[in-house]
């Protein structure tokens, strides 16, 4: 009889890190910390950077500089980060403010000024050390939720000389209460050779839970044969808050000694896709739940990952020692009725991930770079006219793909709203970046779906949202108004006042434009207003209108 352990932690003594400074940084915020998300979190596509700070569901607090440096990014983005600050420090570390509202006046006087030179909302800038040095505990900005969030936080990394991304507790920042141990939703064994079986079956199997006194669990005895590995899917939760966090430490003991561990500590962007690899890829899309499988993988092994394991026993933690454990008993089995698993079927088309791959018939042509691919598989292709089938949309990609179109046989006002896209199941298509180039159009794609040649003949929609034609605005401070395009989505806007260039703060969420008259453009008391919006295949929309304003 073989046992197995599974150990999950948040996050518990910093082992192995003494040469990290423990009192250098300090919290950007004087509130009370309330996190959202944690480090290493498992997010669409990539681990989680850095820690999401709560903001009590407002914005405009005061965001501080965690300690003395300077200046050394702006960043203001539609999508991401938003409004995003990036601070280099003497000792080689830079830490990152993300989702702002606004920056202090001083930063925010400077990008404006960047923004209306360049005639542009989305701007980036590389400041010297000189231009906007900080002091610890400074102002640099005001939380808000910018970019990509769901919800008002502060988004806060700290990043290694290398600028790869680190956990803050691991710097003395761990003072979010935590007093509950991990949750261990479900556990599950794998097959990982062709005559393994787990219970007679191959693929995943999901093993039965029993809770124990202490609060961990055991698993009934299974009957197994083969190379085996297990899977958890499980969360931690930190006081305070209801958010389903990560965890800080997986690892798996067979028979007392250690055969795998995951730890949360550091990873680099170059390796933050390899996610899709590590967790059930096609469970989760199914399920949209994501199962922590066990196993190291040849060429693409995570930093995080320390061992392989076969088969054994799962323990998850926390990061202040909470922790929660699974007993799985293993015995050897070998019968001849196995449940076989035939999900691998044969094609024409095998592909090595260590080799590119090409394919060019009828007016479409494929091509898959090296290690592109989690692993060799026959690959299932099927095109027909302007469509292409490839493969299966549960499985995982690393690299881009690209895709090719013949557009020889179409007119040249037809190719102008003509564009790659991905057809979903439920019948909605979804706009690839397009390049354009005579009789061809390519674009990438990092999933496998269906493809389609589709053509996009709407307009973009503007609709005035605080006020109407020939209106006295004198009271007001914000011009605002409503933008959207369904099927492709806005490329680009630009609106002026009387021929002169105002900036508008564009809010995908709300798709929202946004105007403030104390940027001091608007100076004149009749003023002609004219917006123009582009959508992604050049389909242009002008709202004109005119108000009046005393200043």
């Amino acid at each position: 009889m073989r046992y197995f352990f599974l150990f999950l932690l948040f996050f518990s003594l910093m082992r192995g890190q003494e040469s990290i400074p423990k009192d250098y940084f300090k919290m950007p915020m004087k509130i009370p910390m309330v996190l959202s998300g944690t480090f290493g979190e498992f997010r669409t596509n990539h681990f989680h950077a850095g820690i999401d700070i709560k903001t009590q569901g407002r914005e405009g607090i005061e965001v501080k500089a965690s300690a003395s440096g300077y200046i050394s990014r702006i960043r203001v983005n539609t999508y991401g980060y938003g409004k995003v600050l990036y601070i280099t420090h003497p000792n080689g570390y830079q830490t990152v403010y993300a989702h702002l509202k606004k920056f202090a006046p001083e930063i925010e006087k400077f990008v404006k000024a960047k923004q209306y030179q360049n005639e542009k909302y989305e701007v980036q800038f590389f400041p010297k050390p000189e231009d906007f040095p900080v002091e610890q505990l400074e102002l640099i900005g005001y939380s808000g939720n910018s970019g990509s969030s769901g919800g008002p936080h502060l988004h806060f990394e700290i990043r290694d000389e290398l600028s790869r991304p680190m956990n803050p507790f691991l710097f003395g920042l761990d003072n979010a209460k935590d007093t509950t141990s991990p949750t261990i939703r479900n556990v599950y064994a794998y097959t990982a050779s062709p005559n393994a079986h787990i219970n007679f079956k191959q693929g995943r199997t999901k093993l039965k839970l029993v809770k124990q006194s202490n609060g961990n669990f055991k698993v009934p005895e299974i009957k197994a044969a083969g190379k085996l590995f297990f899977g958890v899917e499980a969360y931690d939760r930190l006081d305070y808050a209801f958010n389903k966090n990560g965890y800080y430490e997986v690892f798996g003991d067979l028979n007392g000694s250690q055969l795998f561990q995951s730890t949360f500590n550091r990873f680099s962007y170059d390796e933050t896709r390899f996610l899709n690899r590590m967790i059930d890829f096609s469970y989760y899309l199914e399920s949209k739940k994501r199962i922590h499988k066990l196993k190291s993988y040849g060429y693409n092994r995570l930093e995080i990952n320390k061992r392989d394991i076969n088969n054994g026993i799962i323990t998850i933690e926390d990061f202040n020692g909470n922790s929660t454990s699974v007993q799985i008993p293993i015995k050897y089995s070998r019968e001849k009725s196995i449940e076989r698993d035939t999900s691998v079927v044969e094609t024409p088309y095998f592909v090595k991930t260590e080799n590119a791959f090409a394919l060019d018939k009828d007016l479409i042509d494929i091509y898959i770079p090296k290690n592109a691919l989690y692993k060799d598989m026959y690959l299932d292709i099927d095109i027909k006219g302007d469509t292409i089938d490839l493969h299966d949309y549960r499985v995982p990609v690393h690299k881009s793909i690209t895709l090719g179109f013949d557009v020889s046989a179409y007119q040249d006002e037809d190719k102008e709203q003509l564009y790659i896209g991905r057809l979903m199941p439920w019948g909605k298509i979804y706009y690839l970046n397009t390049k354009k180039k005579e009789n061809r159009f390519t674009a990438k794609t990092t999933e496998f779906g269906k493809f389609i040649l589709a053509k996009d003949t709407e307009k973009p929609t503007i609709k005035p949202l605080n006020f109407r034609n020939k209106q006295w605005l004198t009271k007001f401070r914000y011009l605002k108004l409503r933008i959207d395009d369904e099927t492709t989505g806005i490329d680009s806007f630009r609106a002026t006042v009387n021929g002169k260039f105002i900036l508008m703060e564009y809010d995908y969420k709300k798709k929202t434009l946004t105007h403030d008259f104390n940027d001091g453009i608007v100076t004149e008391t009749e003023n002609n207003f004219k917006l123009v919006v582009t959508d992604k295949v050049g389909n242009t929309t002008i709202f004109e209108s005119k108000f009046f304003r005393k200043n």
